[in-house]
């Protein structure tokens, strides 16, 4: 937070600045009916609270308001505390000009993509994805491409990313709409007040195209999970359609295919070369350090671990829980890719219950994106097994509560089922994908080349549009972002020794557009 006022500066009539002894100061306002006061503590010598560090250090400071001498019949004072309580929430919990400099000094090769050149003039931006930090740079990136930001709507999916209220609060700062839009709306798992409150948000992103399309302007989707499909023709949160959608998951793909009314061009980036080859490697290594990292007193080396799936995430994860020492079974039901994890030497087996009756895992991970365990297979598992899922529905039997079981909480750890026979199994974090709770994940620059991919195929998308047949197009994506150099910037930027770096766009990460 900047300091306000300027202590040089005159003050408004009824306000008070006064110093405090420790390097702080406190402002008050005399309402006339009471007095409302600000004081501001600055907090030294504290960590940074974004992935990058930056020199000198962000400084941060803490507020707390306080009331004095008000009447308890006078409702002023207190609504202008809590106004000014909100006020300091939102501009405190934004990134500073600093951080975000430094974020976007990070991710050159973004840098180097986000460039105007007329194709996002008269479009809208929505935007729906996991609220980090390299989100940010995303939004920024399109921005500095040519999106207003009164015309981009953010929406984050749900989870408990550790500095979600930041990017937030800095998305708000800088003109965009904000708000959540969660899957679980629509699966049945939501509370009443949770489905609310997402047809509200869904009612405003109707509104919001409609008002771009009043303004002639077409809307670009770029989605985490296929939110246009999701829920039956008449019960979808997005009723009004985009004009082109650039599709980030598999599961959003297989909603929009199977989505009979969805007229529009879809890019597929959740099987782009880029995400296969290079995100994913960056996936994986998040997944097992937010293991590791949210039971740090466990041990891994040579124990047993039951792996279930071996597609793109889950064989990444295998092979490097395999490298730590782990004895890794893996179970996947399609058979080639059964073949494959025999052959690279793992332990395999068909099935998850065949697995569990010969082996002991203390750990089980999900990574299939389904229901990975029956209400069978839970009479199967050891007394004190972690169930770590990367995939939300994996262990979704337990984490929508589809069997009995008694549960309790474990703060920053996740919950203890009780299992019939007095068994206990803990699902790590909140039974979504653990690598996102409360957790930043991937570092900015290793998924710099992605997100710099996906602007390139938005740029692409928005200027091809009105020449694309309505579906999903499955290889432009490759064929766009190989043409653009990325993979060439990539290697001289991140792996070449005497390579030069990628070609820097801005030099901060200030105004775009104003």
């Amino acid at each position: 937070m900047r300091r306000w006022p300027d202590p040089a500066e005159p003050h408004p009539r009824g306000h008070e600045v006064a110093a405090l002894d420790d390097g702080g100061y406190a402002h008050t306002v005399d309402t006339g009916a009471g007095r409302v006061t600000v004081q501001f503590t600055p907090e030294p010598g504290t960590a940074p609270h974004s992935l990058e560090h930056s020199d000198p250090p962000t400084p941060r400071w803490r507020a707390a308001v306080l009331t004095e001498g008000v009447r308890p019949d006078d409702p002023e004072p207190a609504a202008l505390a809590r106004a000014l309580a909100d006020a300091l929430r939102n501009e405190g919990a934004a990134f500073s000009a600093t951080e975000v400099a430094t974020l976007w000094e990070a991710m050159p090769l973004l840098r180097r993509y986000a460039t105007d050149d007329g194709a996002l003039a008269d479009w809208a931006l929505i935007f729906r994805d996991h609220y980090v930090e390299n989100s940010v740079g995303f939004l920024l990136a399109a921005e500095r491409a040519g999106f207003s930001p009164r015309w981009i709507y953010a929406l984050d999916k749900g989870d408990k990313t550790l500095r979600r209220d930041r990017v937030h609060g800095w998305f708000l700062s800088r003109g965009y709409r904000s708000a959540t839009l969660d899957n679980s709306v629509v699966n049945g798992t939501a509370t009443d007040d949770e489905v609310r409150r997402a047809r509200e948000v869904g009612a405003d992103v109707d509104a919001f195209v409609r008002a771009a399309h009043a303004e002639g302007r077409r809307v670009l989707m770029v989605d985490d999970g296929g939110i246009i499909a999701l829920g039956s023709a008449r019960d979808r949160l997005v009723t009004e359609q985009p004009d082109a959608a650039l599709e980030l998951t598999v599961s959003g793909l297989k909603r929009i295919s199977a989505a009979a009314d969805m007229s529009l061009p879809v890019l597929n980036m959740a099987r782009s070369q880029v995400k296969t080859h290079l995100a994913y490697n960056e996936i994986a290594d998040s997944c097992v350090r937010r293991l590791r990292a949210i039971v740090p007193g466990e041990k891994f080396v040579g124990r047993r671990v039951l792996s279930l799936g071996f597609g793109t995430l889950g064989a990444r994860v295998a092979r490097a829980l395999r490298a730590t020492g782990c004895r890794v079974t893996v179970v996947d039901t399609d058979t080639l890719a059964l073949v494959r994890a025999a052959e690279e030497g793992f332990d395999t087996g068909r099935s998850a219950h065949e697995a569990l009756r010969r082996t002991r895992p203390f750990l089980v991970i999900g990574t299939t994106g389904e229901d990975a365990l029956t209400e069978a297979d839970l009479a199967l598992l050891p007394d004190g097994v972690l169930l770590a899922g990367f995939a939300t529905r994996d262990f979704s039997l337990l984490s929508e509560g589809r069997v009995a079981t008694k549960t309790s909480d474990l703060p920053g750890v996740g919950v203890r089922h009780t299992l019939p026979g007095g068994r206990s199994a803990v699902l790590l974090g909140d039974g979504r994908s653990l690598n996102l709770y409360t957790y930043e994940g991937i570092p900015n620059r290793g998924y710099d080349a992605y997100r710099a991919a996906t602007l390139i195929a938005a740029k692409h998308l928005c200027r091809s549009a009105a020449t694309l047949t309505p579906g999903i197009h499955l290889g432009v994506v490759d064929d766009v972002v190989r043409d653009a150099g990325l993979y060439d910037a990539y290697y001289d930027t991140y792996l070449a020794d005497t390579a030069e770096p990628a070609e820097t766009g801005a030099e901060d990460g200030g105004d775009a557009h104003e």
